[in-house]
């Protein structure tokens, strides 16, 4: 059985293996997370841009009622969105985001892009996303530098409000730009990573640095299809991961689901995962895919596999592309 956590910078211990709640509807998140607690999850992977925070605190609270968990038990990760960057606004946000939680305070907290963009009063626009107006069109950058949101963080810290904290959809420069003033240290970098999109270069500068790596969209394609045109348009023609000849051959090699082995490429490296599913039988069998080690010449089989491939680029899916990732 392989280690169930990873040390953070912090000093804090975190899940190796957590649910992600992106794009679990609203109305069932709160049922769930706390199935998803019954079953042995303890980390959930959660953002503002979510819209489900305040369901899934009460999925938590009821499991913490039921006496399923304690809150120390509980490990959870949310990410400030790009509207709210600027010192007037990250930090009311954050406290904010705290409180709709409700459990206290926040185990991680995240930048959720490395761009800010104008600020959006969310009770007058209960879903921004990247967009400044209803069409979905306009996308209007603002003047914050990432070290005014990341010294926020640092304050939130110092508050109480949250335990840790760290970036997600940053690359090599701006991990080197804020190691320069930083008090508190990145604790984690959460990407998109999966044999697709394996990013080694950046991932063996986060593990050199002592930056937690945490992998979103571990199956690839299959979280953008179904999505509108735009978000799903690099999946066509791409071969589904849990159909591929490779994931498939070395299920049946180490007797296990195609799932596991692509979860068990990223955890056996000591990188973070946080898949979803509405079964309970694949919660179960995602949770558990630490239970069996992997050869390291099939772990860079599934690597020699990478295309570059990233599903999530808003150089590439908004009609006003912000091309972080150029």
């Amino acid at each position: 059985m392989g280690k169930s956590t990873i040390t953070l910078a912090s000093g804090r211990e975190m899940p190796l293996v957590g649910f992600g709640l992106w794009k679990v509807p609203k109305e069932e998140t709160a049922t769930t997370v706390y199935n998803a607690i019954k079953i042995g999850y303890r980390l959930f992977d959660g953002a503002y841009d979510y819209q489900n925070e305040a369901e899934a605190g009460e999925g938590i609270g009821r499991a913490i009622s039921d006496g399923l968990v304690k809150r120390e038990d509980i490990f959870i990760t949310t990410k400030l969105w790009n509207n709210y960057h600027s010192r007037e606004h990250a930090l009311p946000m954050a406290r904010k985001m705290n409180e709709t939680w409700g459990l206290g305070y926040i185990d991680l907290l995240l930048i959720h892009f490395p761009c800010a963009l104008e600020y959006v009063d969310p009770e007058e626009i209960r879903y921004p996303g990247w967009w400044m107006d209803k069409d979905q069109k306009a996308v209007k950058l603002a003047r914050v530098p990432i070290r005014e949101t990341w010294e926020c963080l640092e304050e939130l810290v110092d508050e109480g409000v949250c335990r840790s904290i760290g970036v997600s959809n940053f690359q090599a420069q701006s991990l080197y730009d804020i190691m320069t003033y930083n008090r508190h240290p990145i604790s984690s970098l959460q990407v998109e990573l999966h044999p697709y999109l394996v990013q080694p270069e950046l991932v063996a500068l986060a593990q050199e640095v002592k930056v937690a790596v945490t992998a979103y969209s571990s199956f690839g394609p299959a979280s953008f299809i179904g999505m509108p045109a735009a978000f799903s348009a690099r999946t066509k023609n791409t071969t589904i991961l849990f159909k591929h000849s490779l994931i498939l051959e070395l299920a049946e090699k180490y007797k296990a689901k195609p799932a596991q082995v692509l979860l068990r490429w990223a955890t056996q490296r000591g990188i973070a995962v946080i898949p979803k599913s509405s079964s309970n039988e694949r919660l179960k069998d995602n949770l558990e895919n630490t239970s069996f080690d992997m050869e390291a010449g099939d772990i860079q089989k599934i690597a020699d596999l990478d295309q570059g491939l990233r599903f999530n680029d808003p150089g590439f899916y908004l009609d006003t592309p912000l091309r972080i990732f150029a």
